[in-house]
């Protein structure tokens, strides 16, 4: 048998079609079919119900799948650790980031990162939080960027930055002008949100009240805030925003902002990654220029950015900010 046999038949078992599979693999059908077969032959079982639409695997195939990710996982630890001991920052890199993270993020270092690292060639996934993870136990990712805590314990997580919440209020509302204002001022059926699921969502809820209680006029489920934005602009409502994304916004929105009073409600945004990951040196480059690129842009005192979050690194991730 053979790593690139191990690999095919791992991509039939997630994509439960050769086609499919075959063209994940940028390889003809008939050529994946054939290797399969032969890793079949070889070990004189049948590793895939093909009788089944879409393909299923057979009990002991389901088995032998388990051991072949072991395997393929191994095999490509081994260039890592050479690299690591030699301690050259390249290779593939694949980095999964959350829908409300990716937009204001990835600008930020992204021509940075390029650019101190030539060797280093990283492809960038826009996921959910729950699909990240997923691909991150599966292999397919080495890093994810997401709102944390997530409290599993496979994962590591390493925060990076703790970015505010600001309110963003039409000239309507009667708290629109107030120097600060604070979240139960927001308590009103008129506030926008993202759809359900969303981490961003998700934070508001954890950390200021639970927006479930809350019926808007409008049933409205966006993955975007420049819908909510537009919405904000138009006199339907009001919405929260993450501080960074605020920077985008043109002077005659950016007097629409309000900032919450002291402790104000924020998100802890953390590289993810799972505890046997081997490229820790690639990790550990990423995670540093992340928090220099993210610092510059959050020019906030410790007591502006404390909030009301229930996290064992947050003092200290504070207290290292302002040195």
């Amino acid at each position: 048998m053979t790593i690139i046999q191990l690999k095919y038949a791992i991509a039939v078992s997630e994509y439960k079609n050769f086609t499919l599979a075959a063209e994940k693999c940028f390889v003809t059908q008939p050529t994946l079919s054939m290797q399969i077969q032969k890793l079949e032959s070889e070990l004189d079982i049948q590793i895939f119900d093909r009788t089944k639409k879409p393909i299923e695997m057979t009990e002991i195939g389901s088995k032998i799948i388990s051991q072949c990710k072991k395997i393929v996982s191994e095999s490509e630890k081994m260039q890592d650790v050479v690299d690591q001991d030699r301690g050259i920052i390249g290779g593939d890199f694949r980095i999964g980031i959350v829908p409300t993270v990716m937009s204001t993020l990835l600008p930020i270092f992204l021509n940075e990162l390029v650019n101190k690292f030539p060797l280093l060639r990283v492809s960038f996934f826009e996921h959910p939080t729950k699909e990240l993870i997923s691909k991150l136990k599966n292999k397919h990712l080495d890093l994810i960027i997401a709102a944390t805590p997530l409290e599993d314990d496979e994962l590591i997580e390493k925060p990076i930055y703790y970015e505010p919440f600001v309110a963003y209020l039409p000239t309507s509302n009667p708290h629109f002008g107030k120097s600060e204002i604070s979240p139960s001022d927001l308590y009103s059926n008129d506030l926008l949100l993202l759809k359900d699921g969303n981490c961003f969502r998700n934070s508001i809820e954890n950390l200021c009240f639970d927006c479930n209680e809350y019926k808007g006029r409008f049933d409205l489920k966006s993955g975007n805030f420049e819908t909510l934005i537009n919405l904000v602009d138009k006199g339907l409502g009001m919405t929260f925003l993450p501080y960074l994304h605020t920077l985008r916004l043109n002077e005659s929105q950016k007097k629409m902002l309000h900032e919450f009073k002291n402790p104000k409600p924020s998100r802890e945004i953390s590289v993810v990654y799972h505890k046997n990951e081997v490229k820790i040196h690639i990790i550990n480059e990423i995670k540093d220029l992340l928090k220099n690129l993210t610092k510059i842009k959050l020019q906030f005192n410790d007591v502006n950015i404390i909030s009301p979050i229930k996290n064992r690194e947050a003092a200290r991730f504070l207290e290292n900010q302002s040195l």
